[in-house]
């Protein structure tokens, strides 16, 4: 039975066109360019051996030309082994990033921590690459050159052929497996470890000047210290395993030199094999072990892309029951959200509140209040679908918007800020929704890191324009007044509620500036309270 891991793998290359044939060109033409490394040698080392004996011009020919042929071969069969390998391997990565990107605009991670969703998002995903070009194409094509070099040399020495193969086993399959088996440890805790290192330096960094003003600074770079300690010793253990593993190979590799002089030098002796031929023997060996010597660290490359792909498989696996979008018994077919006998809670946790029932029609708003932890986040994820309900019932008409209480500022203009919410906007889309929003910004403006260069009511009007600019029906605002002092929160509120025309608000807040506003309260954990 596969693991979830290898279904992917199988999925992104059925999804490739071709992708089953591209493979299979790729293996054949790895093979086909190792197998060129090792007849370079081999022709190499017969051409060497019979010049020694000053035959004519004519006997050497032949070979001369399987060396230029062997030697060009090897470089173009390489390069077209990269083009077709790495074509095959970066349209998987694009097919397995747009499947990532397109059940994160269907669910939420809120929970998760942001720096090691990104580490997912970006190297995790990147580990499909590292299948294709570092595990598959080189051990498919290894097994290829090695049963082949057995068989060519077979022909002139059995014996020599058997030991030459009994070392390639050793030195491509054996040791490899073993390198992955005694690291695999330390390979599979690397992938999060990175993701728990990058997650720590975003906090670190976010906070960094409340750390220093509470003189918590020193401690917070312990803690990053620390991690960073665990992951180069799980790095170092990796490194070690892999230079043991590395030098038996170099011992296999000795072993079937030692063997080809052995007992070639006897069927020299002999009479049985022809003297110019022992050089062949003795050579080729040196050019099969060189094809096996990145496998050991291939293995672990697979340990480490297994972790890093299993982490993707949870982000796929994500997917919520998404919330309902037909309307519920007797519901109106205008924009608006259903809530009967909710129950909610984060997936794999027991429900934080229950017995929630609504109903919000356009032109309509209704403000969510109550304690922190009391489940408003919470019902506003599962209203906006990104998480399913534990008991009860949702829906949803129309498009639902939602403006995060962190909704995030990029480094860029105010109008590609604003193409957030809608990516197709004109310029004057986007000025209208500026507009709406009460921003008189120009669009052409570049904004700070996390809003740097905009005060904090510019910011929450800037992520409030992008819901303008999306033709939401229904908005789901998150503390819409945080962090603004009380003339910003009332100008921005004035705004929003004489901008936001027939949708429907759905406001969680702690404001009483807000519930004041709204026509109904919900209080998690009491009853319904008109206005």
């Amino acid at each position: 039975m596969r693991s979830p891991w290898q279904r992917l793998v199988s999925d992104l290359l059925r999804a490739v066109p071709r992708g089953r044939l591209l493979l299979a060109a790729s293996v054949a033409l790895a093979a086909a360019a190792s197998g060129a490394s090792v007849a370079l040698l081999g022709v190499s080392a017969w051409l060497i051996s019979k010049a020694a004996e000053h035959p004519g011009f004519l006997e050497l020919s032949v070979a001369a030309v399987g060396v230029r042929f062997f030697g060009i071969s090897r470089g173009v069969l390489r390069y077209t082994e990269r083009l077709v390998g790495h074509d095959l391997a970066l349209r998987m990565q694009s097919a397995l990033r747009l499947r990532t990107y397109t059940t994160l605009a269907r669910t939420t991670l809120l929970g998760r921590r942001h720096g090691d969703l990104l580490v997912r998002m970006v190297a995790d995903v990147e580990a499909v690459q590292d299948v294709v070009v570092r595990v598959v194409l080189p051990f498919a094509s290894a097994v290829v050159v090695m049963a082949g070099t057995f068989l060519m040399l077979a022909r002139f020495s059995l014996g020599s052929a058997a030991v030459l193969l009994a070392t390639a086993v050793v030195a491509g399959l054996l040791l490899p497996a073993w390198a992955q088996r005694v690291s695999r440890e330390a390979d599979a805790a690397s992938v999060p470890l990175r993701g728990e290192l990058a997650d720590l330096v975003r906090q670190t960094s976010l906070v960094a000047v409340d750390l220093v003003a509470y003189d918590a600074d020193i401690a917070a770079l312990a803690r990053l210290d620390d991690l960073d300690a665990r992951l180069r010793a799980a790095e170092r253990r990796a490194t070690a395993v892999r230079a043991w593993a590395a030098a038996g190979q170099v011992v296999a590799a000795g072993t079937a030199v030692v063997a080809a002089l052995w007992i070639g030098g006897a069927a020299v002796a002999s009479g049985d094999l022809a003297p110019r031929l022992l050089a062949v023997l003795v050579l080729t060996p040196l050019a099969l072990h060189e094809v096996l010597g990145g496998l050991a660290q291939a293995a672990q490359t697979l340990t480490r892309a297994q972790a890093a792909l299993g982490r993707v498989v949870e982000v796929l696996d994500a997917v919520p029951v998404g919330r309902g979008d037909a309307p519920l018994g007797e519901a109106s077919e205008q924009p608006s959200v259903q809530v009967r006998e909710l129950s909610i809670g984060w997936p794999g946790s027991p429900a934080v509140v229950s017995g929630i029932s609504f109903e919000l029609h356009p032109g309509e708003s209704i403000a969510v209040v109550g304690p922190s932890g009391a489940g408003k986040t919470t019902l506003a994820a599962t209203v906006l679908g990104l998480i399913p309900p534990v008991a009860g019932e949702v829906a949803t008409t129309g498009r639902v918007g939602y403006l995060a209480q962190d909704a995030h500022l990029f480094a860029t203009t105010v109008a590609e800020n604003v193409r957030i919410g809608n990516k197709d906007a004109s310029g004057a889309q986007v000025a209208a929704a500026l507009e709406q929003a009460g921003l008189p910004l120009d669009a052409d403006r570049v904004v700070g890191e996390l809003g740097a260069t905009l005060s904090g009511g510019e910011a929450r009007r800037l992520a409030l324009s992008r819901l303008f600019v999306g033709s939401y029906d229904v908005l789901v605002l998150d503390e819409p007044t945080e962090h603004l002092d009380a003339p910003t929160a009332d100008a921005l509120l004035d705004d929003l509620w004489t901008r936001a025309g027939r949708r429907a608000l759905l406001v969680i807040t702690h404001d009483e500036r807000v519930v004041a506003r709204c026509d109904t309260v919900v209080r998690l954990g009491a009853a319904l309270a008109p206005r």
